[in-house]
C-alpha cells in the first residue's frame, strides 16, 4: 500500500508540474478565464480581454449563481459584458439568457446554436469572431449530445495561449450522452475535430465529471496517463482547464478507438462501433 502511495504521489506531482507553472502566471496573459460553479457540477465561465475589457460570459445557465460575479465585474468596471455565448441548447446551459438578460436590462447578442433560448447568432462550423483585440474564436460544431452542439475554440493573439469551450461534447475523460445522435457523430467530434486540434489546447468542459469518467475508464483501460488522471481527480476538486487536447489522448478511452486494449474490452475494432459500445457500456456503469 505504500509503495501505491508513494507511486501515486509521483504520478500526480509529474502531472502538476506540466500545468501549473502556465495556470499560476497569469500576469503575461491577456485572455482571463473564470470559472463559475453552478449547482452541484455545471460551470459558466467568463472570458475577458484583459486590454479592452472586453468578454463573453459562457453557458450562465443559473442567474442566482452567475450574475452576482457579472454585476460585480461590471460594477467595477473590470469587463464590458458584449455576449452571451452557448455551447447548446439544454436548459442546464442556455436556460439562463432570460434570466441574464432581464436583470441586466440591455439587449446583448446571444451567441449559440438555433435552438439555444433567444439566440441571435449562430455562427458557422469554422466561422471566427473575436472578443476585444486580442481573442480569436472559432466556432467547431460537433453534433450528436444536441444536434445544435458547438464548441469554441478561443487563442490569445498575443500570447498564443489556447482553449476550448466543449459543453457537453468532451468532458475530462469522458464524453456526453448521445441524446439526438449518433455514435457516428460523436467519434468525428471527438476524434477528427476536437483530436484535430493542436495538443496544447486546454479543455473547458460544461461539468466536473471527471471522478466518475476515470472510474470508468480505469474499467476499461489501464495506462500511467489514466492513472494520473485518477490520482488528479482524487486529489482536487475542480479539473476544468488543467488537461489539454492532448491529455485527452492519452487518458479518454472515448479518444483512443485504436487501442487494442479497448478494442478487446468493446468486441469492436471499427472506431465507430468502439464509440457506441463504449457509450453503452458507460451509461450502466455503476
Amino acid at each position: 500500500m505504500n509503495a501505491f502511495n508513494t507511486a501515486r504521489r509521483v504520478i500526480l506531482q509529474n502531472h502538476r508540474k506540466s500545468f501549473f507553472p502556465v495556470l499560476n502566471t497569469p500576469t503575461y496573459r491577456k485572455m482571463h478565464i473564470r470559472s463559475i460553479p453552478m449547482w452541484s457540477d455545471n460551470y459558466a465561465y467568463l472570458v475577458v480581454d484583459d486590454k479592452s475589457k472586453d468578454a463573453v460570459i459562457i453557458d450562465p445557465a443559473h442567474p442566482p449563481e452567475v450574475l452576482p460575479v457579472l454585476q460585480e465585474a461590471i460594477n467595477n468596471k473590470e469587463i464590458n459584458l458584449t455576449a452571451i455565448v452557448n455551447t447548446h441548447h439544454h436548459h442546464d446551459h442556455a436556460g439562463g439568457n432570460e434570466g441574464i438578460l432581464a436583470k441586466l436590462g440591455r439587449q446583448l447578442p446571444v451567441i449559440g446554436g438555433k435552438d439555444c433560448a433567444h439566440v441571435t447568432k449562430t455562427p458557422a462550423h469554422g466561422e471566427t469572431f473575436t472578443i476585444g483585440e486580442n481573442i480569436k474564436v472559432k466556432a467547431l460544431h460537433t453534433p450528436c449530445h444536441t444536434q445544435d452542439s458547438i464548441c469554441y475554440l478561443m487563442e490569445d493573439g498575443s500570447t498564443g495561449d489556447k482553449v476550448v469551450f466543449t459543453g457537453d461534447t468532451l468532458f475530462i475523460g469522458g464524453c456526453g450522452r448521445f441524446f439526438e445522435g449518433t455514435g457516428e457523430e460523436m467519434h468525428k467530434a471527438l476524434n477528427v475535430i476536437l483530436a484535430g486540434l493542436d495538443d496544447d489546447v486546454r479543455v473547458y468542459p460544461g461539468h466536473e465529471y471527471t471522478k466518475s469518467n476515470v472510474k470508468f475508464g480505469a474499467s476499461v483501460l489501464q495506462n500511467d496517463a489514466i492513472r494520473a488522471l485518477e490520482a488528479f481527480a482524487d486529489d482536487c476538486k475542480e479539473t476544468q482547464g488543467k488537461f489539454t487536447i492532448g491529455d485527452e489522448k492519452q487518458h479518454n478511452v472515448f479518444m483512443r478507438p485504436q487501442d487494442p486494449a479497448i478494442q478487446k474490452a468493446t468486441g469492436e475494432t471499427d472506431p465507430i462501433k468502439i464509440m457506441t459500445k463504449l457509450r453503452e457500456m458507460k451509461n450502466n456503469f455503476k
